[in-house]
């Protein structure tokens, strides 16, 4: 058996494409894959080593934000056992104090509940990684820009389609609505 012997026939950015020499008793057409200069190859449009290094991201990201929701759960349940004590020295003078205790404590809520909203878009966003579609377009199938990822790596949709989005042009339950239909339509051809 013969080794095959790789050329370099270009360099594009950091990735090498190499084209294989014809081996004798080959029949087949050469073939082209794509390796990066440090020999890593590409799955799906994201090399490995990128979908790692997101992973890694999202992981330290997502650690964060348990901490500091923890921090505000803490928190909250400080102030709730105070009040449930009945410590009187805790107890506002005026009725303004009393209002920005509350508006303290509605905030508090909210940023907890957005921290949460954030924490279930990574952890879709390692989910998508653990079944090879991260980096993919929720919307348009399309690759998402390595720039958007990067700035944003729980990003499910490209640039494109997060516009429309935003604009109202199309909204997630169509999105939804349609992947169920296209579903419905494979199941009955087969």
């Amino acid at each position: 058996m013969q080794k095959e012997r790789f050329r370099v026939v270009r360099k594009v950015g950091k990735e090498v494409t190499q084209k294989r020499k014809k081996t004798p008793g080959r029949k087949t057409g050469s073939t082209l894959r794509k390796t990066s200069l440090d020999g890593n190859t590409k799955q799906g449009h994201l090399i490995t080593a990128d979908t790692e290094r997101f992973k890694q991201i999202l992981l330290e990201k997502r650690k964060e934000i348990v901490g500091n929701v923890n921090e505000m759960e803490d928190e909250a349940l400080k102030k709730s056992r105070l009040d449930a004590t009945g410590d009187l020295s805790s107890m506002p003078i005026h009725m303004a104090d009393i209002g920005t205790d509350n508006y303290e404590q509605e905030f508090a809520l909210g940023l907890m509940d957005s921290e949460r909203k954030m924490l279930k878009e990574i952890d879709d966003a390692l989910q998508r990684i653990e079944n090879g579609t991260y980096g993919i377009c929720e919307g348009t199938d399309k690759p998402i820009a390595n720039a958007r990822l990067k700035a944003k790596p729980w990003a499910r949709y490209c640039v494109e389609y997060a516009r429309k989005l935003e604009q109202g042009l199309v909204t997630e339950q169509e999105q939804s609505m349609s992947e169920s239909q296209e579903y419905k339509s494979t199941d009955k051809s087969e």
